[in-house]
């Protein structure tokens, strides 16, 4: 034990001595945890579009301001020919066409019913998507304020007649930073136990410490050990900074479920994490090896954890390639306890699945570790 304390002590001045180390573990993830949220957005806004109006009348026009007005669109050209805006369409100017017909205010008067018909530049799936589902969406309110029923022509054959009323549980107003800053916060303590760690134990090897301490009375264990639990730690730190200064304080985010469970499950993560990050460095001989290995890791972690793109839509051997993906889980886990309150029973397999990581992990990196010393 007093062996562990002073590896402990050594750890801890070598980390707070190292100027370079300091900034990459305590503010570089903090700022990240601030900044990206406000990037990974998936609202779309600012969408261009270009309205072909043959009515010219009151009623276009205050549907034209209806939808203008609305903060989602940006009015890019208004015309009487379809041609024009599609050509706006072709050199990229304009990302949706609302055509609105002639006869379109006297049709809604007497018939109570009209048809509009939206084009929309496909080339990027997801503002298509949004943008046309938002148009849709304040033509219907639009309508429904004037007792008129509408049906939108657009290639999908949308307008079916039936009404859909949908209700966002758990996240009522679908705001983004609440379903990112969970998963970024994953990642970032991912970063700083894999990543950090893989670094620091791959230095002694350059600066060729490890062999002294190899041939020194001093344990394995009490080495590993040493290594690990101070990035342990300072991933507890991290992660409690970021949950209460950061998505707290400025995002708002409160965790609707226990805090005790969330920190029980992020200790197993970290030893998960801290144990991957050792095997790296078992592999690698310099801090640049180390890097490369675990940018390369990071980047599998990254894109197939369902932080950005959910699991489900993905093809099935990505399915299979996200579910061995550690961070997956605790991504999860992390949405779950903090948005849904959700107790030890709905996150128990999660639990298992991370301790698992830990073990495999862990005992891999152990077992490589005392074959190449």
């Amino acid at each position: 034990m007093r062996i562990l304390k002073l590896l402990l002590q050594k750890e801890f001045l070598q980390i707070f001595r190292n100027k370079s180390l300091l900034p990459m573990i305590f503010v570089m993830p903090l700022i990240q945890l601030l900044v990206l949220p406000l990037a990974a957005d998936y609202e779309v806004k600012n969408i261009a579009i270009s309205i072909v109006d043959h009515d010219h009348s009151t009623t276009s026009a205050a549907l034209i301001r209806t939808i203008t007005s609305s903060g989602y669109f940006e009015l890019n050209d208004i015309g009487d020919a379809y041609e024009e805006a599609f050509q706006q369409i072709e050199k990229d100017q304009a990302d949706i066409i609302l055509e609105i017909p002639a006869f379109f205010e006297r049709d809604l008067q007497r018939l109570k019913q009209n048809k509009l018909m939206i084009s929309v530049n496909a080339i990027n799936g997801t503002k298509a998507s949004l943008g046309g589902a938002y148009l849709m969406s304040i033509i219907k309110s639009f309508h429904q304020q004037l007792g008129a029923t509408v049906q939108v022509e657009n290639p999908r054959g949308a307008g079916s007649g039936i009404e859909v009323r949908s209700q966002h549980w758990f996240n009522e107003y679908m705001n983004y930073h609440f379903f990112m800053v969970p998963g970024i916060l994953a990642i970032l303590v991912t970063m700083v136990g894999a990543y950090m760690s893989s670094l620091n134990i791959v230095k002694e090897k350059e600066i060729g410490t490890i062999e002294q301490i190899n041939v020194s009375p001093i344990k394995k264990y009490h080495f590993i050990l040493g290594k690990l639990i101070p990035f342990w730690l300072v991933g507890f730190f991290v992660f409690s900074v970021g949950l209460g200064g950061i998505a707290y304080m400025v995002y708002g985010i409160a965790v609707q479920g226990s805090l005790w469970l969330l920190y029980f499950i992020l200790t197993f993560f970290l030893m998960a994490m801290l144990g991957f990050g050792l095997l790296l460095s078992t592999f690698a001989a310099t801090q640049q090896q180390a890097m490369s290995l675990a940018f390369f890791f990071m980047m599998i972690f990254l894109l197939m954890s369902g932080l950005f793109t959910p699991i489900e839509s993905m093809p099935a051997w990505a399915q299979v390639v996200a579910y061995l993906n550690p961070v997956t889980y605790f991504i999860e886990v992390l949405r779950m306890i903090v948005l849904k309150g959700s107790s030890f029973v709905h996150v128990k397999s999660h639990l298992w699945a991370i301790i698992g990581f830990a073990v495999f992990f862990n005992g891999l990196a152990i077992f490589n570790y005392r074959k190449t010393s």
